[in-house]
């Protein structure tokens, strides 16, 4: 007698557990936030030093300068001639915002006059984004 009740209490467990089991997978799936190495970020940053400076002294030449950069809207510093598509973005240099950015310029900002591919590691990434939080 008690066969079909443990059958009735098993099979509501395994639909339950059928139901949810997108809901683990997609969790286990999303990616953990990269901690940056800020260290690493500054060895990374020597090839974009050939177009943006940074540090107190940093200022706009074939880029514009990067310090500060985390909290500032695109297209936005004085000594530097941005092209339509960057003034007009309309966005804030958020990390995720830069993160996105540096993986596909011309993707995320369309028109833009950065003459780069991308960064496609994200480690590096976030190792970039460490050091301009320092700057």
């Amino acid at each position: 007698m008690t066969y079909p009740i443990l059958f009735r209490w098993f099979s509501a467990l395994a639909a339950a557990a059928l139901l949810l089991a997108p809901v683990a997978a997609v969790q286990a799936a999303a990616p953990a936030p990269l901690t940056g190495n800020a260290e690493a970020g500054k060895a990374a940053f020597r090839k974009c030093a050939s177009c943006h400076q940074v540090g107190p002294s940093a200022r706009g030449g074939f880029g514009p300068k990067l310090t500060g950069v985390i909290g500032r809207k695109a297209g936005s510093t004085t000594d530097y001639k941005y092209s339509a598509a960057m003034k007009n973005a309309n966005i804030i240099w958020t990390e995720q915002n830069l993160a996105s950015f540096l993986k596909a310029p011309s993707d995320f900002i369309p028109g833009n006059n950065m003459r780069f591919w991308g960064i496609g590691n994200a480690q590096q990434v976030a190792d970039l984004l460490a050091y301009l939080r320092t700057q």
